[in-house]
């Protein structure tokens, strides 16, 4: 088990300069990011940040800080963050009619509402809503399971296109919580440790890490790999920084990834390239797998992808050599087709025996993510007197789980498509009472947002936290409370929960609050003491206590938050070859945590839920080979959700500096497709489909894949005018993603290929 070390003769956490200037050590999260916790040095001068820097000290990030971190003194101290507790009527909704009230008559508000709600129609007319990135997503099923006694959880993102379907693919396949790209993140002396071994290749599948720093994978390590002789394979439809630096780049067709991953296990396959030993030990279903992949030729893939078959060969016959590794990303998950891509680029690894060894693919210890059904409160830890166990809610699946019941084998959260079907319908039951943190789903992750922001106003009751008065906020929120930053705050931030190797760092306060903010942590604890006064249920007596209580449930993880504070950042090890010495097993055998014991290239588990046990590929739904009828007046393709340096989906689009940088709407267009259609680089363009239509600035360069218009995600203008909701709906790309076009078990969507068209806007 993972013991955690810290780093010999760091500096120390709190230094004092001549001029009286204190600087802090602490980890970033959550200021434009992922949870991943940079280290940072704060200067502070009479209680106020006059400087931010990279904390060399840190060894992972060793000094190195992406432009979000940079400019986080701008988003600290802007004039727009909310910085008092504040109510208007719910006939305001949309209207800019705030008044400032007391915690006291915020808390008291939210509790006697809630209480309200459960005593008239059920506790299950409570629903909880939380977002992605910050450490604020750490305590959304405590937030709803323990404070509120609720198993609606609602993460809007239409079939949890985030994170989750190459989860449930891992664990369904694999018997793994997580599997990442092996990046050295937990060994001391990193690369140099002699336990490790730099991949010789890379497959980076629809993720662009040096923007996203994504899950545990930072994308600076990419870099330093490469510098050791680490080669890239890069599958994307856009050319971006690492494409160019690629032995091969596969510039596949938008939604055709099952397809073209196929066609990789092809050629290993046929071309007998795989891990002979390792497929007969360690592997069940390897002949129905061979039996399934003979479907996928090259030369049908590369028709099918639009991508030269010898690369595909060439990518292939890279991957085969060991030790390789993968990284795949988000693209992953926003497709129809995103289990049976999860689990053939699993395959792919696992037949050529990169798996879980140095510099190969690095799996995570076996499930604790805390979302998971089978983690969801027993009666017994359901908690208080008023919780769970008094409204008869143990056992209750969250919403949409009886039409996709896949869901409550991965996440024990509501089902985002069938979220907006009930409340649009209140069918089976309406939801009276909500309450949202880290969250901006009208500017950033619903498909449809204008139907979301009208079901959501349906919604009797609706209190908020955050920093920033966002679309979402000012369209449905009665009351909202001020969010502290990492700066003001204690917490913690981890690899993927401690299921990876990696490190665990703290979030130290540098300064007081602003106003009168408090951390999403700190709100949470009060409204259950003030929920239930006679509570001892442990861990809940403070942030601190909280904090302990959750590294406690790391696999062994050793450390205490106030180690963390005394170290800053500590790293952990767990083994490689785990299956060998049976650390992935709950009974200690050899093997992986799967029915068969086995790595299931064909899988029981989706046989059972009612799938096909073998990766395929479905041709998207709204394609010009679907649908020819819309290729008519729809004939380019459009694909969202890439990153940016300067945001993290909807944030930072009030950071002046950051908006130098990327201050528009951008639609990447080709240069061949943008002559057709008459658009000029820089030229304000209207991108629309036969479900809506959106602005963006036309960014005319041959990065995009000919005939595709690759477009921003989550903009919104926080200069304009708030009652006109800061003119989200004008730039707002998901007008033109459906809603509930799901995968065949409920996740996945056409986040990445939808027909449209383009032209010069008014």
């Amino acid at each position: 088990m993972p013991q955690v070390h810290f780093k010999e003769n760091a500096a120390s956490v709190v230094e004092t300069l001549p001029d009286g200037t204190t600087v802090h050590r602490t980890c970033s999260a959550g200021i434009g990011c992922h949870n991943l916790g940079c280290g940072i040095k704060v200067h502070v001068k009479d209680g106020t940040i006059t400087k931010i820097e990279g904390d060399e000290e840190n060894p992972i990030t060793q000094g190195r800080l992406c432009v979000r971190c940079l400019t986080a003194l701008d988003y600290e101290y802007h004039e727009d963050r909310i910085l008092y507790p504040m109510r208007r009527a719910r006939e305001d909704r949309g209207l800019d009619r705030w008044e400032r009230i007391s915690w006291d008559e915020a808390l008291d508000e939210i509790i006697t509402r809630y209480q309200q709600t459960v005593e008239e129609y059920g506790i299950g007319a409570v629903s909880v809503w939380c977002g992605t990135g910050r450490e604020a997503s750490q305590i959304h099923f405590q937030m709803a399971n323990d404070v509120f006694g609720t198993v609606n959880a609602v993460h809007p993102n239409s079939g949890w296109s985030c994170i989750v379907p190459r989860m449930a693919a891992m664990l369904w396949t694999m018997g793994s919580s997580y599997i990442e790209a092996d990046n050295a993140i937990g060994f001391p002396d990193r690369y140099d440790d002699p336990r490790w071994e730099c991949p010789k290749h890379m497959l980076i599948w629809g993720r662009d890490p040096l923007r996203s720093n994504p899950d545990g994978l930072f994308g600076h390590s990419i870099i330093d790999m490469m510098k050791r002789g680490m080669k890239l394979i890069v599958a994307d439809p856009r050319v971006n920084w690492l494409a160019t630096r690629a032995e091969v780049h596969l510039q596949l067709r938008p939604g055709t990834d099952a397809a073209l991953a196929l066609g990789l296990l092809n050629v290993v396959i046929t071309e007998d390239l795989y891990d002979h030993d390792f497929v007969e030990r360690w592997t069940y279903g390897f002949d129905q797998l061979a039996e399934r992949v003979a479907e996928y030729p090259v030369d049908r893939v590369a028709g099918i992808c639009e991508v030269d078959a010898e690369d595909i060969r060439t990518a292939a016959r890279c991957i085969a050599e060991r030790p390789s590794t993968l990284s795949m990303g988000l693209a992953v998950d926003q497709n129809p087709n995103t289990l049976q891509i999860g689990h053939a680029l699993l395959s792919l690894f696992a037949i050529t025996g990169n798996m879980d060894i140095p510099g190969g693919c690095f799996m995570g210890l076996p499930p604790i993510f805390a979302g998971m059904a089978e983690n969801a409160p027993s009666e017994e830890e359901a908690g208080e007197p008023e919780g769970l166990a008094k409204f008869g809610n143990i056992g209750v699946e969250p919403l949409g789980h009886d039409r996709y019941p896949a869901m409550s084998a991965i996440v024990n959260t509501t089902h985002p498509d069938a979220t907006l079907d009930v409340l649009e319908t209140d069918v089976p039951y309406k939801i009276h009472f909500a309450y949202l943190f880290g969250h901006n789903s009208i500017s950033c992750m619903v498909p449809q947002p204008k139907r979301w922001l009208e079901a959501m106003r349906k919604i009797d009751f609706v209190a908020a936290a955050d920093l920033f008065m966002t679309p979402t906020l000012m369209g449905v929120a009665d009351i909202v409370l001020p969010a502290a930053t990492f700066f003001e705050k204690e917490g913690y931030v981890s690899n993927n929960n401690a299921s990876q190797p990696g490190q665990l760092g703290a979030i130290i306060p540098c300064i007081e609050p602003e106003g009168e903010c408090r951390a999403d942590l700190e709100i949470m604890l009060e409204l259950h003491r003030r929920l239930y006064p006679n509570s001892t249920k442990p861990g809940w007596a403070s942030p601190s206590d909280f904090i302990d209580g959750q590294l406690s449930k790391m696999r062994g993880v050793d450390a205490t938050y106030d180690d963390l504070c005394e170290h800053v950042v500590g790293q952990y090890e767990i083994e490689y070859k785990k299956y060998e010495k049976g650390l992935l097993r709950s009974d200690g055998a050899p093997g992986f945590n799967t029915p068969t014991g086995r790595i299931e290239l064909y899988s029981t588990v989706l046989q059972r839920l009612g799938d096909d046990p073998l990766p395929y590929y479905l041709e998207p739904k709204f394609s010009k080979i679907s649908r020819p009828d819309l290729a008519e007046d729809y004939p380019l393709t459009v694909t969202t959700g890439a990153r940016r340096f300067t945001s993290f989906h909807s944030e930072n689009r009030q950071i002046e500096r950051l908006r130098e940088i990327h201050r528009w709407p951008t639609a990447l267009v080709h240069p061949a497709t943008a002559q057709a259609c008459g658009i000029e680089d820089g030229a304000w363009i209207c991108v629309e489909n036969q479900l809506g239509r959106v602005r963006m600035k036309a960014q005319v360069s041959p990065t995009v894949k000919e005939d595709v218009v690759a477009c921003d995600h989550g903009w919104w203008l926080p200069e304009a005018d708030a009652e006109d909701l800061f003119e989200v709906f004008e730039y707002n790309v998901n007008n033109l993603i459906p809603h509930e076009e799901n995968g065949p078990l409920g996740f996945g969507t056409h986040y990445k290929s939808m027909p449209c068209r383009i032209s010069v806007a008014e």
